[in-house]
């Protein structure tokens, strides 16, 4: 069972959110098409474009001139040789058991978590060397950091893949430049030597569905053209013989005008290694994403969505589960907080606890699960929307789609990005075990990372 100071914590914590939602609930022309991104009550982490002690460096962009969408873009430091996300095995500490696949290393059962595997291989590609030292050794000096030395060491820099992170808070709270969110972001770059992007996508009621659901796409078709600015910059330059150094003086225009490479993606980022990761409703929309990614195909070239993350999905259903009859009154969210949170985000004439946002199982709801990316699914075992996440990635395995389910014992809804519990040894435990089945995928190596 979770700690006194867990129960006491959520205690209040309901109550909180409880009076929010309801006064959010009475609000007079909430609705605006802008949006807002942010509560002023939480707490935020400011950017810092220098890498700091923990070697991540971060800055915000606002990406989109007519609505509230932001991102929050972590780097971690390129010139440092990481061996990734290897969890420091213990015997008298472990977390995993295996179900449904052998074991690739030893395993001690203290329940700590549950694994239901499936079937999953590696995805290489090439470094893009080259194009990360043109930017590197370009003129921009604001927001790319260690560009005194960016000279020397651009032989031992290496494109990352890019984890684009969707934050919770039941549609209607949350941030991605929160504090709690901050730590969570730095903490998943460390370990997958990936670059995060955090969307601050639009909140309800001020910004309805699909309004959060088209951010998420947003975002996913700027990393594309921003990728393929690189692209004709570089074929220009090379057509006009001048090199990398003629590109910088020349000038890409759009529907919308002169547009710019951003040189944190240009300089690092390989958008062909893409992993979605959503937490709570986040998940919900990293789902859609990836949806929508699927039905695109090679229009959203050469941006790969690879694999997704799906922790403790935000998914209910008009016929309760188990879990829901059963732990209706949970820790920090309940049962009742989460419709309420639902009746503000879905639009009054579309609300439906089948409505194709919140039931992914729904019929009708396309392209076919046999189309979908590899997804990971974290549950916890005190939550009540557990069942429903557990049964989506059944489906998925089901059209041979390696979709392993983490099943983390005495543990709460969002135990492992909660303000609370983020320097937890579970809410650790966790990202390291992401890390590891996220690159199989990401691997530049081909290397395979297996339970």
């Amino acid at each position: 069972m979770p700690s006194v100071a867990v129960k006491v914590y959520s205690l209040f914590f309901k109550l909180l959110l409880k009076h929010k939602l309801q006064h959010r609930s009475q609000m007079e022309d909430a609705e605006s098409p802008f949006g807002v991104t942010s509560r002023p009550e939480e707490s935020t982490a400011p950017a810092n474009p220098s890498f700091g002690p923990d070697g991540v460096a971060t800055k915000d962009i606002h990406i989109d001139p007519l609505t509230a969408l932001s991102i929050r873009i972590f780097l971690p430091d390129p010139s440092l040789h990481r061996g990734g996300a290897r969890p420091r095995w213990s015997p008298d500490l472990d977390r995993r058991n295996s179900y449904g696949g052998s074991p690739a290393t030893p395993s001690h059962d203290h329940g700590r978590r549950s694994s239901y595997d499936g079937a999953g291989s590696a995805h290489e590609n090439g470094n893009g060397a080259d194009a990360a030292a043109g930017a590197a050794a370009g003129n921009y000096r604001g927001y790319l950091p260690s560009v005194v030395d960016a000279r020397r060491r651009t032989d031992r820099s290496k494109k990352l893949p890019i984890i684009i992170q969707f934050h919770g808070g039941g549609f209607v709270a949350g941030s991605n430049t929160s504090a709690a969110n901050d730590f969570f972001c730095r903490r998943m770059a460390k370990l997958c030597d990936a670059m995060v992007i955090a969307v601050g996508y639009r909140l309800a009621p001020e910004s309805r569905y699909p309004a959060a659901f088209d951010d998420g796409l947003k975002v996913l078709n700027w990393l594309g053209k921003q990728a393929k600015l690189v692209e004709c910059k570089i074929s220009m330059g090379t057509a006009r013989g001048g090199g990398i150094g003629e590109v910088r003086r020349s000038q890409i225009v759009d529907t919308f005008g002169a547009s710019t490479v951003e040189p944190w993606l240009a300089a690092h980022g390989d958008p062909s290694r893409c992993v979605l990761l959503g937490v709570s409703c986040g998940a919900n929309i990293a789902d859609y994403v990836a949806r929508k990614a699927v039905d695109a195909g090679k229009l959203i070239e050469p941006v790969k969505v690879v694999a997704q993350v799906l922790m403790y999905p935000f998914f209910v259903g008009s016929v309760p589960t188990h879990s829901e009859i059963k732990l209706a009154n949970s820790y920090f969210y309940d049962k009742s907080l989460c419709l309420l949170a639902w009746k503000l985000f879905l639009p009054e004439d579309e609300f439906s606890l089948d409505h194709p946002a919140a039931n992914p199982l729904v019929p009708g709801r396309g392209p076919p699960l046999r189309c979908m990316p590899p997804t990971l699914t974290v549950v916890a075992e005190h939550d009540w929307m557990r069942d429903r996440a557990i049964a989506y990635s059944e489906e998925l395995r089901k059209v041979n789609v390696d979709a392993p389910v983490l099943e983390y014992k005495d543990a709460v809804h969002e135990f492992a990005t909660l303000d609370m519990l983020l320097k937890t040894p579970q809410a650790q435990a966790c990202a390291e075990d992401i890390a590891i089945w996220v690159k199989k995928y990401i691997s530049i190596r081909g290397h395979e990372f297996s339970y």
